[in-house]
């Protein structure tokens, strides 16, 4: 199937020349033409498979000119990343159409955001916070909205967007079309899903947690923080085909521990991003991977949905994800526009059960490579490794409080005063040591 098969405009197909695309992926077709007869529509797709394109072509062949400044589409996504991805998306298919996007996000002054709103906009895209906030506020009207779009569904319950997704959802208009897109259909998802729609098309370009055929998969046994940094290190060291590499850590402090001990080897070569990063600092970091300046990326799984970068090499599992959908996340950032690309886990014992996981969910096996001679085996453990001792817990309640030892001077005369509100007649004996009476007014 080509472009020109669809019912798509002519700017629409303009548009989709200058990009040099000509055929649409499968969630693309499958999801076109039941956005199009106004169903809604909850679409199952791998990470990488063109989901953004896949709602915004519908959406934007739907679009129709209007004088009323309040927006037609809002796009709920997870992240601050993803909110520019869309918006630049959006911006890519619309060189021919007076189409305006505006992206809303939070951690930057909410007072832009308001007069960009304010200003007009077709479509709006933004995260649960910063768009709820702008509804109360009475800057974002919803009243002229037909379609509604929740994209990475799965990740809103991860970060816990859940409450703030039914209250925007609670003032909306009921009357609209929702599009809901996600890798995974678990039953917490489905039930997010209810609160959207109760009638909607399920539609699954490929079985959740299907292999990506373009990634070579292996890993290698390393038990500690410091053996899976001299490993890493080794790799890029020996590797000169690894220029583009994205690695994935647990939590924010690992991934800042394993910044600080590349910066050793690779001090221009090494950057980080993670949640506790400004939103400036975000943006810089990843356009300097974008460009190449920076040829890998520390990161923890909040980028795993929003980092849209293109040429990615290698994806490397510092630490495996808690969960197997996650994995299928991560390693989708390789392997992009059927280009090859390579996924390394490293893998401790304890993640083992892990690896299990990933593998009954993908239904393929994963190969345990022998780590070269040549890597440091280091058994020595860092700070947050090591398993902190934990007080026991203390009824506080009933415990019986030890008797003060009361100051160790005395006090001056002047801290000794109590506060006592003076009458007229009591500062009158007191100043002239004997009560005082008014004289009588002269008549």
């Amino acid at each position: 199937m080509q472009f020109e098969d669809l019912n798509l405009n002519k700017p629409l197909l303009a548009a989709l020349s200058d990009l040099q695309l000509s055929e649409p992926t499968v969630i693309q077709s499958k999801v076109f033409s039941p956005i199009m007869s106004g169903k809604d529509v909850v679409g199952i797709a791998q990470t990488g498979t063109g989901k953004t394109f896949a709602y915004l072509l519908p959406i934007l062949r739907l679009w129709k000119f209007s004088k009323v400044p309040y927006p037609q589409t809002l796009i709920i996504v997870p992240t601050r990343e993803l909110v520019v991805q869309v918006v630049e998306a959006i911006e890519q298919l619309t060189p021919y159409m007076n189409t305006v996007a505006a992206g809303v996000y939070g951690g930057t002054n909410i007072k832009t955001h308001k007069a960009l709103v304010y200003e007009g906009a077709d479509i709006v895209v933004g995260t649960p916070g910063r768009m709820m906030d702008l509804i109360l506020d009475g800057v974002l009207k919803t009243k002229t909205l037909k379609h509604l779009i929740v994209d990475e569904v799965d990740e809103m319950l991860n970060l816990g967007f859940r409450t703030q997704l039914k209250n925007i959802i609670d003032l909306l208009p009921p009357k609209r079309q929702n599009l809901m897109f996600s890798a995974t259909l678990i039953p917490a998802v489905a039930e997010v899903i209810h609160l959207v729609s109760e009638y909607y098309t399920v539609i699954e370009a490929a079985p959740s947690g299907a292999p990506l055929e373009n990634i070579e998969q292996y890993s290698y046994p390393a038990q500690n923080f410091n053996t899976k940094a001299n490993a890493l290190s080794w790799f890029l060291q020996q590797d000169k085909s690894m220029t583009k590499v994205l690695v994935f850590v647990g939590t924010r402090k690992m991934a800042d521990a394993l910044f600080q001990r590349m910066q050793l080897d690779f001090e221009m070569e090494a950057g980080i991003i993670h949640s506790s990063k400004s939103q400036n600092n975000r943006f810089a970091t990843v356009k300097s991977f974008e460009d190449g300046t920076c040829r890998f990326l520390i990161a923890t799984d909040i980028i795993a949905r929003g980092l849209d970068v293109s040429g990615i090499t290698h994806v490397i599992n510092f630490d495996l994800p808690d969960t197997a959908e996650k994995y299928i996340h991560r390693i989708g950032r390789t392997g992009r526009a059927e280009q090859k690309g390579i996924a390394v886990s490293l893998i401790a014992e304890k993640e083992m059960d892990n690896k299990t996981k990933i593998e009954q969910l993908m239904k393929l096996s994963i190969p345990l490579k022998i780590l070269p001679n040549e890597i440091d085996i280091n058994e020595d453990l860092i700070d947050l490794e090591l398993v902190k001792d934990i007080e026991p817990f203390q009824d506080y309640k009933n415990k019986t409080p030890k008797a003060s030892g009361g100051a160790f001077h005395e006090k001056k005369e002047k801290n000794k005063k109590v506060n006592v509100k003076l009458t007229r007649a009591m500062k009158m004996k007191k100043k002239y040591k004997k009560p005082q009476k008014r004289r009588p007014k002269k008549r």
